[in-house]
């Protein structure tokens, strides 16, 4: 018989909504009101700056922009075939469908047909190649959508193409030596023979193989641009990006015009998750290739399957790793080859590799190691960006050989991993010469081991597992350390705007991007602090290439620091210039005016802060300012792969415990707890919802968002939300204990705060391994089980029939 669990766990809908009722317990609403009060505007729970106009459906996204008179629409005829020639075209056909207006082929690109992030091999629109089933070969502009759509559809009845035999997986790649970039290898040797020397000498040695697959970005607003033509042949294009810069230079290449040309303006995303870092180029370049040649304005929104069929995603990785490691689990030497499903063109394939090779250590010190990556190019969608940019393939494989290493001596794997850590002030340098000054882990991790009462629960569970054939339960402590920065060093600057108004109101432009995250609402935080005004009376704008040139993507987790600092310059600029004038009128040095809760403190008197910038306009001082950053300290040397890529770490530890049933595969996660390092959180709340976010959707990663290509035809599939699942509220755990580290950042980030996009997407690696234990107990932790990712009830099956038959 099978030992019932607690009901409470089954009961999914009634508990979460208990834990929502409770959410606001987790932060010190009392300690933050008493901050508000004392003037700061920072590490205060404030809604999202767009929240209301959210919920009220009054937040304008790019198609909700009031279309002009004349606009045409946009859609694009794809490849059938995923790999060949194209050889003959009959577009005349095309043309003379009912409501199109043109069709346009690679020839009709004025300047340059690519649009290429870094290296130039990717082409808007295909000129010869076929290089994946879904690459888009000529665009229809018709009068309406429905019309561009319909006939863009008939896209195989007239292409003719000489079909070839594609290259689909990684594995496939690597074996015929095809890659998108050149080939990585980070080494590091503390001995004479390095890591292959180390395994040899190591008393236990493993070998072994993982599969880790992709996941598609699924923003809720998909891919979309809106090309405005302007007077001189300049082009204002709107668009749905997390790169406005990158955009700008890209159609103004396509159009062959200067940057200064072309306009582009973002005021939020439906989401990006590194989805619209690079990849929104091509429909921004082909809405404004259409509206230049027509001098009409064009938008150009994806259907969600052609989305899925045109867009890459995140790498899958395949790993094949040798360890050696002592009776305790210490690893002394580690060799691991990852080869990446590139797909069809480098995108940023070169920088999610080098990410992915820099992550492997993850929190652990690695004395002897040898890592090689491979970007495979394959004929499928070129994969880009994704929440965590390599960092998570790079780390999910040392926890794999880890949670190996403990199965093969009998020990608890947490035993395994804490025995691993880098050390405070000895073994605490990384594989690529960074040292780790900033070292949280174990007083981190201690915390959450006692919080979330692992031991205990790891007992009971062993005690359940005893007494129940068909159900196991798994539990899992998963750590992370996750470096912050661009490891391309220029890109780690950022510009902004503060305009101080006559009223005292103030309206801020920076060069981020708002895709839900809540970057406007901490840069408004910071400028408030700095102006000691209410929240209220602060405003951000669109990011715009007008306002804030040369910009960096909003991305790495960087949103924050870099224009958070960048925004805090500028302010700063202000609130000094204003001290001066009120200390000139009233007395007094400038650096005693204080400025806090609307008011400003000079000599002795109390004015409103609307008055001392009135009196400020009267003297004639400048009332705006611009601000800009540089992220101190980095440098990165990428033909050695040294250096120091990063100005911090962020860190984290998740518990996960979950039940899986042995006859069909399926699994619950019971409850998660976390404790994640946001340094002196900016606003606890927004940080909290990306903790949690991420959480869900890094097990959506691990567990169910699988992708299926066709083995011959190289289609993909899993192409819709019929066939491709992402997580939902129902796969939230029941209960769910999220709380932040008590700490601050160690370097001079903005208030001493972390970063908190990407690194808490590391966090559910906790719940993969629940899910491994639990298949483990089928053996009584006696065999490895060969689980693969995502772990698929299917995928857990095929685990537990292997540990079963060994």
């Amino acid at each position: 018989m099978n030992k019932p669990i607690d009901a409470r766990l089954l009961q999914p809908a009634e508990a979460f909504a208990d834990y929502l009722k409770n959410a606001a317990a987790r932060i010190d609403t009392g300690a933050e009101a008493k901050a508000v009060a004392d003037g700061a505007r920072v590490g205060i729970s404030r809604p999202h700056e767009s929240a209301a106009l959210h919920v009220a459906g009054e937040a304008t996204y790019i198609d909700d922009i009031p279309e002009l008179a004349g606009t045409l629409h946009c859609a694009l005829g794809l490849s059938p075939m995923a790999a060949g020639r194209l050889v003959g075209m009959s577009l005349d056909r095309i043309r003379a469908m009912p409501g199109v207006v043109a069709v346009l082929s690679a020839t009709d690109i004025p300047g340059s047909n690519d649009c290429g992030s870094i290296v130039h091999d990717d082409p808007i629109l295909c000129s010869g190649d076929i290089r994946y089933l879904g690459q888009p070969v000529f665009a229809v502009i018709a009068e309406t959508r429905d019309a561009a759509r319909r006939a863009a559809a008939k896209a195989k009845d007239v292409l003719e193409i000489e079909a070839a035999t594609p290259v689909l997986t990684p594995q496939d790649a690597h074996a015929r030596g095809l890659y998108v970039v050149p080939p990585m290898h980070l080494v590091r040797s503390t001995n004479e023979g390095g890591a292959a020397a180390a395994i040899a000498r190591a008393p236990r040695r493993l070998r072994g193989t993982l599969d880790v697959g992709g996941q598609e970005q699924f923003y809720l607003e998909g891919q979309i641009s809106y090309a405005i033509p302007k007077e001189g042949g300049a082009m204002h294009v709107h668009c749905s990006t997390q790169h406005p810069s990158e955009m700008q230079h890209l159609v103004a290449h396509a159009l062959h015009l200067h940057a200064n040309e072309v306009h582009v303006e973002c005021r939020r995303m439906g989401g990006g998750f590194g989805g619209k870092e690079s990849q929104s180029g091509l429909f921004a370049c082909v809405a404004a290739v259409a509206a230049n040649q027509l001098r009409r304005p064009v938008k150009l929104r994806l259907d969600r399957d052609d989305d899925f069929m045109i867009t890459g995603r995140r790498h899958c990785f395949w790993y094949e790793y040798e360890v050696g490691f002592d009776d305790e689990g210490r690893v002394l030497g580690a060799e691991v080859t990852m080869v990446s499903r590139a797909g069809h063109s480098a995108d940023l394939s070169g920088p999610v590799m080098t990410r992915a090779l820099c992550h492997f250590d993850n929190a652990y010190w690695l004395p002897d190691v040898a890592m090689h990556g491979y970007s495979g190019k394959t004929h499928t969608q070129s994969n880009t960006a994704f929440r965590g940019f390599g960092g998570p393939q790079g780390a999910i494989a040392i926890e794999n050989i880890l949670d190996s290493v403990a199965r093969e001596l009998g020990r608890d794997p947490l035993d395994v991993r804490r025995v691993n850590f880098y050390g405070k002030d000895s073994q605490n340098v990384t594989p690529y010469q960074q040292v780790v000054t900033d070292n949280i882990i174990h007083e981190l991790v201690a915390e959450l081991e006692e919080s979330s009462d692992y031991r205990a629960r790891r007992a009971e569970i062993a005690a359940f597992n005893a007494t129940s054939p068909v159900l196991k339960r798994g539990i899992a402590l998963a750590p992370l350390k996750f470096g912050i920065s661009f490891n391309v060093k220029h890109f780690n600057q950022a510009g902004a705007l503060v305009h101080v108004y006559t009223d005292g109101s103030i309206l801020v432009n920076h060069g981020g991007t708002e895709m839900g995250q809540g970057l406007n609402t901490k840069v408004a935080q910071v400028v408030a602090h700095e102006l000691g005004v209410s929240f209220e009376s602060v405003r951000v704008t669109a990011t715009d290439t007008t306002k804030v040139a040369n910009t960096s993507a909003t991305a790495a987790s960087t949103g924050a620091d870099l224009n958070g600092k960048a925004a805090q310059d500028a302010a700063r600029q202000i609130r000094e210039r204003l001290a001066a004038c009120a200390a000139a009128r009233h007395g007094g040095e400038p650096g005693a005016v204080r400025f806090a809760n609307d008011q400003v403190e000079v000599n002795g008197r109390t004015l409103s802060f609307a008055t001392v910038v009135g009196e400020a306009y009267l003297d004639r001082m400048q009332l705006w300012s611009d601000g800009f950053y540089a992220t101190p300290g980095l440098s990165w040397d990428k033909d050695k792969m040294q250096g120091r890529p990063f100005f911090y770490y962020a860190y984290g530890a998740a518990v996960s415990e979950v039940i899986v049933d042995t006859l069909t595969g399926e699994f619950k996660l019971l409850r998660a707890d976390i404790l994640h390092d946001a340094g002196k959180s900016l606003n606890p709340a927004v940080d909290i919802g990306q903790v949690e976010g991420a959480f869900i959707q890094g097990m959506g990663w691990l567990t169910t968002e699988e992708l299926v290509w066709h083995p011959q035809s190289g289609k993909l599939t899993t192409h819709a939300p019929s066939t491709y699942k992402i997580p939902t509220a129902n796969d939230c755990p029941p209960v769910f204990n999220v709380k932040l580290f008590e700490g601050e950042n160690f370097e001079d980030s903005i208030h001493r705060s972390k970063a908190v996009g990407e690194p808490p997407l590391l966090l559910p690696f906790s719940v993969f391994f629940a899910i491994r234990d639990a298949v483990s107990a089928v053996a009584e932790h006696r065999v490895d089980p060969p689980l693969r990712a995502p772990a698929t009830s299917e995928a857990i099956l095929n685990a537990i029939t292997a540990v079963q038959a060994a």
